[in-house]
């Protein structure tokens, strides 16, 4: 299982990367293996706002419906819409091409709750 050590985790399997006071998201490898095929994402709207913890969208997959959580607490500035033709995206590229949005975070320290690849993998291996 392929667990970056430049991202972030939440224990719902989506990762973050932070960068100019944007965060993007994604589920994690591990999620996408365990979710099966993908075969469509309900992307959130740009400009909703959300606390960490909130659904943010949807996946389904040949095995079942899956919620998706915000990771980090903000504002979504962008959405991948290739996911809505290509929603396999996730299964083959869950950190690059396959991310779902951008959250412009509400203040400093957004990825303060969320683990580091270490405690990731100990989540996803323990």
């Amino acid at each position: 299982m392929l667990v970056p050590d430049d991202l972030r985790y939440s224990t719902d399997h989506e990762w973050a990367r932070a960068g100019d006071g944007r965060v993007r998201v994604g589920i994690t490898d591990y999620a996408q293996d365990a979710l099966g095929d993908v075969v469509f994402v309900a992307l959130p709207q740009v400009g909703k706002a959300l606390e960490a913890g909130d659904v943010l969208g949807e996946v389904e997959s040949t095995k079942s419906v899956s919620e998706l959580y915000a990771p980090v607490a903000g504002t979504v500035v962008a959405v991948n819409d290739t996911l809505a033709d290509s929603p396999e995206k996730l299964n083959r590229e869950p950190y690059g091409g396959g991310w779902i949005c951008e959250i412009e975070v509400s203040g400093p320290g957004a990825l303060d709750g969320l683990l580091d690849a270490d405690g990731y993998r100990q989540l996803t291996e323990g």
